[in-house]
């Protein structure tokens, strides 16, 4: 199909909605979820993408037809009409016509946003250079070994509106979210009953001014966290919790009530205070960095109340 045709055809589909206010920004596997929700809610809204064929754009047009769309490039004139933005992670919000939309008053949101507004169980969210994924697995085998019903996703598996469309959504106790710093830039009201940023090293400086900005966007998850953690061993990510009560984690021996290692019968232990909890060795994850991942698991099931015992197993 070629750059000619695609036009003639996004121009009849706009025929069918011109009202809309919404403008949801990248397609792809998020796009298409922000596209089933706001379907859901009723809401008139237009789909726009850089790319001429994007990935998702089949189903939107079978499922959607109704959905206005505008692929192969950002059109200015388009970006002039929307009171609200909803932005894909992958696209950056410094683009122009983003900013554009900004500068004439648009909201600029994201996925996770969305899910933030609409979410009724407790959050726990994940965030971090590394060892994310690890975690946020964790938590969610511990919280099924402690029969808690929780649904997990966000930048791993299920895009987060998907959670809530689910048959077992009313019946959801708990979602574990792992977030990246892309989704984090266009989330401000996430309210989560704890969270963490498990490290900062330098990743995707291409996309920010330097090491800082990229570790402040990170640092959006604890703006509106009940129980903050915080990792001992990393400075960078510390200062990001800076002025809360915060809970902890290290490699080191922890104070009461925090989380860490301990030396016990000539083995090393995960520990809470003083209270050894399990040998390292018996472990299913070696390394290091995968008992710092246990046991920043460990100290955010607490705090959800997931069964210690359980936990452990």
């Amino acid at each position: 199909m070629t750059q000619m045709q695609s036009k003639h055809q996004m121009d009849k589909n706009t025929q069918t909605q011109v009202t809309w206010d919404t403008l949801v920004v990248g397609l792809g596997t998020t796009g298409l979820s922000v596209v089933r929700y706001l379907a859901d809610q009723e809401k008139d809204f237009a789909v726009t993408d850089s790319r001429l064929m994007p990935p998702g754009k089949d189903e939107l047009v079978k499922n959607y037809p109704q959905v206005p769309y505008y692929f192969g490039g950002f059109s200015p004139k388009v970006f002039m009409q929307p009171r609200q933005l909803i932005v894909n992670p992958g696209i950056a919000v410094a683009t122009s016509e983003i900013q554009q939309a900004k500068g004439n008053g648009a909201e600029i949101i994201g996925d996770i946003e969305l899910f933030a507004r609409e979410a009724k169980a407790p959050i726990i969210a994940i965030t971090g250079s590394n060892g994310k994924t690890t975690v946020t697995t964790l938590l969610q085998l511990m919280a099924k070994k402690s029969q808690v019903m929780a649904q997990t996703g966000g930048n791993i598996g299920t895009p987060a509106l998907d959670l809530l469309a689910v048959e077992e959504a009313e019946k959801t106790e708990l979602y574990i979210l792992e977030l990246s710093s892309f989704q984090l830039e266009t989330t401000n009201s996430l309210k989560t009953a704890t969270a963490v940023v498990l490290n900062i090293s330098e990743d995707h400086l291409d996309r920010y001014a330097g090491l800082e900005h990229y570790a402040a966007t990170k640092g959006v998850i604890y703006n509106h966290c009940e129980q903050p953690l915080i990792n001992r061993d990393d400075a960078a990510a510390m200062a990001l919790a800076q002025g809360r009560a915060t809970l902890s984690f290290g490699l080191d021996e922890p104070q009461q009530g925090h989380y860490g290692l301990r030396q016990k019968d000539n083995k090393t232990w995960l520990a809470k205070g003083e209270l050894c909890l399990l040998a390292v060795d018996e472990m299913k994850l070696a390394g290091k960095h995968n008992q710092a991942n246990a046991l920043a698991a460990l100290a955010m099931g607490e705090v959800v109340g997931l069964k210690q015992q359980a936990m452990l197993e």
